[in-house]
């Protein structure tokens, strides 16, 4: 068994390095703050310390002072590059087996610390990609937690081969989200008969007009109808997918059926009962506690089940204030980490993780589940075709399987009809599917998230 020295045991450094060791590493450890425990322990030994313990064979890790504070303030985390791998937080001693210091790097990353500082954000008052530490050195492409994480297991390795670290998977975690479930249907007669005005308004294609009135008459499927081809389709993988649902009232940001409609709440339960379904918290759900629990009870009694899962609707929160929120309504599962307008790993890590949550100095019953693209990021933000999305995608899922970690990814529903400028995307997601199965070494093990919550 591993043996951890560090001169203070804080709630920063206990997170991290339990995060470290037990979920990215999975391999058995314990923490000691008495440096004679560590001179005594028979096996693998790791000192993480500003010093080395003297006459003591063990890893030497020197540490900085992050770990070991409680504010928050402007952190000395200088990037460089180190052996091919980014790195901050350097570290100048000798015996240090590495010049930086990792665990302060992983924690700085997992706990968003950077976004609890001053920064700018966008129109919708997300932080810009363009203010991360990550881009701003271009490793924002990179799921650097593990890649730190992986050097500390070589080094344990190299120094004590005996040592037992269990094997993890590749995974893929696809997801679904739900804007509008209907591109015509089931509106209510005013924003059908506003849809038929702006058709004449704007003089659409008449052939584009005749379309939505055969779908009205039920002559058509409607477009935005992809769920049976979604969910027939993840038969052939049988991956985790996940849909999220947007319940929240009609408003600018939010144009969702309306969750009295039956026919909405009737394929709700249909997708329920073949995957699973979370809440896709809308536009001002973040800000607004009261708005966050009315649409997770409508959706709780539209399943009649628990909701533990959520996305924010535009990726919309701020830290820490959205976390707490869901951490108050029982949701225990949030997919909304990562960036709208660029792919990348917007907290350094493709593993579902617990969240640290800075103001109050200590873990939450929150687990994240980052996401590495979105189809809207690629079409409307990047203007790929949907060849460059494919290749974008091969080198994402191929960055995430080099670590063996999970690669999730969001899709939306109405971006799956082959119209509106989306042709070619069905082909994109049906290799997305296919390449990350052939990445997949697939078991019927059941994950931590499949065990809890359903």
């Amino acid at each position: 068994m591993l043996l951890i020295y560090v001169p203070k045991l804080t709630n920063r450094l206990g997170y991290t390095i339990n995060v470290v060791m037990r979920d990215i590493l999975q391999t058995e450890f314990a923490i000691t703050t008495d440096a004679d425990t560590l001179v005594h322990h028979p096996e693998a030994k790791l000192c993480y310390a500003p010093q080395p313990i003297a006459s003591v064979d063990a890893i030497f890790l020197k540490s900085t002072h992050l770990l070991f504070e409680t504010m928050i303030g402007e952190q000395e985390c200088r990037y460089f590059d180190f052996n091919g791998t980014p790195a901050i937080f350097p570290v100048f001693h000798k015996d240090s087996a590495l010049p930086f210091d990792p665990l302060a790097a992983i924690f700085y990353m997992l706990s968003r610390y950077e976004e609890y500082l001053p920064h700018r954000k966008d129109q919708h008052g997300r932080i810009l990609i363009t203010e991360t530490l990550a881009y701003k050195n271009g490793f924002h492409l990179t799921p650097v937690v593990e890649r730190w994480a992986l050097m500390i297991k070589d080094l344990i390795l190299e120094h004590y081969p005996e040592t037992v670290f269990l094997k993890r998977n590749f995974s893929f975690e696809p997801t679904i989200d739900i804007d509008s479930a209907y591109c015509y249907l089931h509106k209510g007669w005013f924003r059908t008969c506003m849809g038929i005005l702006r058709d004449g308004i704007h003089r659409r294609d008449p052939a584009e007009v005749k379309h939505r009135i055969r779908v009205l008459k039920k002559k058509e499927e409607d477009p935005y109808d992809t769920f049976d081809y979604i969910i027939n389709l993840n038969k052939q993988y049988r991956f985790p997918l996940i849909f999220f649902a947007l319940l929240g009232d009609y408003s600018l940001h939010d144009k969702p059926i309306s969750y009295l409609n039956n026919e909405f709440r009737q394929l709700l339960q249909h997708i329920g009962d073949h995957s699973k379904v979370g809440i896709h918290g809308s536009y001002d759900s973040a800000m607004e506690p009261k708005r966050l629990e009315q649409e997770i009870q409508r959706l709780a009694e539209i399943l009649h089940r628990p909701i533990y899962r959520n996305r924010y609707h535009f990726l919309r929160f701020t830290l820490p204030r959205g976390y707490s929120n869901l951490e108050k309504q029982g949701i225990t599962q949030d997919y909304s980490m990562g960036f709208a307008d660029q792919p990348g790993f917007r907290n350094g890590s493709c593993s579902t993780l617990p969240f640290f949550h800075l103001s109050r100095n200590q873990e939450i019953n929150l687990n994240i589940h980052p996401f590495v693209a979105m189809d809207t990021t690629f079409h409307t933000h990047m203007n790929l075709s949907p060849d460059e999305a494919i290749k974008l995608y091969h080198t994402l899922i191929d960055e995430v399987k080099a670590v063996d970690g999970t690669f999730s990814c969001i899709f939306h529903n109405q971006n799956l009809c082959e119209d509106f400028g989306w042709e070619g995307w069905r082909a994109v997601y049906e290799e997305v599917l296919q390449y990350a199965y052939q990445h997949t070494q697939y078991t019927n093990t059941t994950t931590k998230d499949n065990l809890e919550n359903d």
